[in-house]
């Protein structure tokens, strides 16, 4: 099992739900964090209860559908951190459900797509370039199985073309250290989720930490969190590297 303990990460969307639960867990392994949401005031809280294990953590603010802000927060990461090793790409914006999918309208296509994946192929693309010549370095972009459900359309459109984004970087990055993999959390009980949904947000844990942990070079693969739900740590990353 890979050791984080004192690299930094960037987790996107850290305020609350699955990025919170993300955030959580690397500080228990001792990894210092820089936490994204679209208020500095979201993450204050957080940022020092996180604080409390012995790890740095900083906090910037930006909203991802904004090119503008986007530019401003890559620019603001390396006043923050000393490097960046680890990133969550999990920050996302769910589009309304529309019976009539014939008239859903171009603004969310174009706010979904410049949320769910313009913004995080621009962080991809100013981070991992460092991560390539230190030698190491782990993406994660969360992902969803949406699908034949066009009534959502503009979220289950930006999701697939970031799930397929992660599989054209495998050549990219073969033999470099540095990995990039999806992770499906699963139907969660969280604000973009449903109360109705099957599994609480506690239980994208360790299931979200092992593309992470992992040895390897394990590219493009897409990592389904529901998998090693109950499991620790020591027996997520057992199963997921015997291919289970």
């Amino acid at each position: 099992m890979t050791e984080i303990k004192d690299r930094w990460a960037l987790v996107t969307g850290a305020s609350r739900g699955i990025g919170k639960a993300i955030a959580t867990a690397l500080s228990t392994l001792g990894c210092n964090l820089v936490l994204h949401s679209r208020s500095l005031e979201h993450t204050r809280l957080l940022a020092e209860e996180l604080s409390a294990n012995g790890v740095h953590v900083k906090s910037l603010a930006a909203d991802l559908s904004e090119p503008d802000q986007v530019a401003k927060l890559i620019t603001e990461i390396g006043s923050v951190a000393t490097q960046i090793d680890i990133l969550y790409n999990n920050a996302a914006i769910m589009t309304p459900y529309h019976a009539d999918v014939y008239q859903i309208p171009d603004e969310e296509f174009h706010r979904s797509f410049e949320t769910n994946v313009i913004s995080p192929i621009k962080i991809c693309n100013a981070l991992i370039p460092a991560m390539i010549e230190r030698g190491w370095g782990r993406v994660i972009n969360l992902t969803t199985d949406m699908d034949k459900q066009p009534q959502f359309a503009p979220y289950a459109t930006s999701k697939a073309a970031l799930r397929k984004f992660t599989q054209d970087f495998v050549p990219i990055l073969d033999g470099t250290g540095v990995t990039m993999n999806a992770l499906h959390p699963g139907w969660l009980r969280t604000d973009m989720g449903s109360d109705q949904a099957a599994h609480s947000v506690d239980t994208v844990i360790p299931g979200a930490l092992v593309p992470v942990l992992l040895s390897g070079f394990i590219c493009g693969k897409e990592f389904l969190a529901q998998d090693y739900s109950g499991l620790s740590i020591e027996h997520a990353i057992e199963r997921a590297e015997h291919g289970q």
